[in-house]
């Protein structure tokens, strides 16, 4: 029986050797050749890419010969590069998608694809759906009598996006306040991206992880607190006051404070929603997935920025900001983007934008955001995963399709559906549950306006999944 291969959030992802096979490659890569053939039957161009897992040369390989058999001219990046630098790639040299072979932030033993459409975004439901179709129909046919022979060229991303970063970024204002920074690209497609750019800049700059390293040190390549450690040294011993990284694929950020302080994506949203506001005068709107923090309402209502709140998936930002609806938009799973850029997730943006935050503010992250705490209000927002058992997870599941009036005791003042089950309660505090759609795990989101009453809030949403 086949492997049944679904596009998610973000793309297919699949642990190596078991559904993430060269066969199951071959298929997905063939339903992607179907579906932009169909959309552009001759002339068709496609970018072909990956991060630095192990065996993504060969995946690259194979996906140019199936585009190549199939009348699609694949243009093939020789190096690991950034998903946003792709994202990039695809809108000016006005190619006809992305196929990214990259898992992003999942540990080593995953690979992935990701499918970008012409416009630079992920690809939405309505694309993914049309090649799954694409891929079970292939599966069902003869074999393609597809010519083996056809065009194939090469793209470096690198130059051109590395230009158009340094056209949004005030490069001068970092330089001139004499910011030292540090980087920890993870191992990943980042290396050689924000540090050669700030570097040739005047900017001092510090790497860790500057090598490839398909076993991401042993761990997912997830700029997250508790893996930014060796980002926190070097900081100490270079002087940094703020370190910047990413993730396996680039398009997720973690940010580091000068006193060593992880800021929490939320947070960095929120202060980089506020400065663009202040430093650009960008007031046309701002975009926030349902699971992210309402101080990002709060900022919108107290600047007069109308708020979009989205499913969560950078998709549905990446649409509002191509209709230049927003100045920014970003989810609490470290992804941004803002106005005049890519509809895709940036990571190395959010990192450089925090550093001119901080260089013409003349102020470390947690101080700005104290002094936006002062203006709106405090939000203590926290993401936590349940695993359950299957009986659980059948009896959850069934709760969730149900409108609570009252939950653990409090009244319920609004029901969102916009993703999962999000209930808010008349202080303003609230909690969204979403279940996972490839293992038997809840997201639960929960937040308050004080960290005391944010645990009593979690408490209750554990309590709640299980009673």
């Amino acid at each position: 029986m086949l492997t049944q291969i679904k596009f998610g959030t973000s793309g297919w992802r699949a642990v190596m050797a078991e559904e993430f096979t060269f066969a199951n490659v071959q298929r997905a890569v063939r339903g992607i050749a179907h579906y932009v053939a169909s959309q552009k039957p001759k002339g068709a161009r496609v970018i072909v890419g990956r991060d630095p897992r192990f065996l993504g040369e060969t995946f690259c390989s194979l996906a140019a010969d199936i585009l190549a058999a199939h009348g699609i001219t694949p243009l093939v990046a020789p190096e690991p590069a950034p998903t946003p630098a792709f994202a990039y790639a695809v809108i000016s040299h006005k190619a006809d998608g992305v196929i990214n072979f990259t898992a992003s932030h999942n540990p080593p033993e995953y690979n992935g694809i990701k499918f970008s459409t012409p416009d630079g975004c992920p690809a939405l439901p309505e694309v993914t759906k049309k090649i799954e179709a694409e891929i079970v129909a292939a599966d069902n046919a003869s074999p393609d009598k597809a010519s083996a022979s056809g065009s194939r060229d090469s793209l470096d991303p690198k130059p051109a996006y590395l230009k158009r970063l340094g056209e949004i970024v005030d490069l001068s204002v970092i330089r001139k306040a004499g910011l030292k920074v540090a980087f920890d690209p993870m191992w990943g497609a980042a290396r050689g991206y924000s540090d050669e750019l700030l570097r040739n800049a005047g900017v001092q700059v510090a790497t860790v992880h500057d090598y490839r390293d398909v076993l991401f040190g042993g761990h997912a390549p997830e700029p997250d607190d508790h893996l930014l450690e060796d980002l926190r040294k070097k900081m100490r011993e270079t002087g940094s006051q703020i370190g910047i990284a990413t993730d396996g694929d680039a398009d997720r950020f973690g940010i580091v404070d000068t006193d060593g302080a992880f800021l929490q994506p939320n947070y960095v949203i929120a202060i980089l929603f506020d400065y663009l506001v202040e430093s650009r005068g960008w007031k046309n709107g701002v975009a926030k997935s349902v699971a992210t923090t309402n101080l990002i309402n709060a900022l919108a209502q107290h600047h007069g920025v109308e708020l979009h709140e989205t499913p969560v998936g950078f998709k549905y930002i990446g649409e509002l900001i191509m209709q230049d609806k927003i100045a920014i938009g970003g989810e609490e799973s470290a992804g941004l983007s803002i106005r005049h850029h890519v509809p895709e997730k940036d990571g190395l943006l959010a990192g450089l934008l925090c550093c001119e935050a901080v260089a013409k503010r003349g102020k470390s992250l947690g101080e700005q955001l104290k002094a936006i705490s002062n203006q709106v209000g405090s939000f203590c927002p926290q993401r936590e995963n349940f695993r359950l058992t299957a009986e659980v997870k059948t009896k959850f599941t069934e709760k969730l399709k149900s409108d609570p009036r009252e939950f653990c005791g409090r009244p319920v003042s609004q029901v969102v559906r916009k993703d999962g089950l999000k209930l808010v309660f008349d202080d303003g505090s609230w909690v969204c549950y979403r279940l996972s759609g490839t293992e038997p795990v809840v997201r639960v989101y929960t937040e308050a306006r004080s960290d005391r009453g944010l645990e009593t809030l979690s408490t209750a949403a554990k309590s709640w999944i299980f009673e």
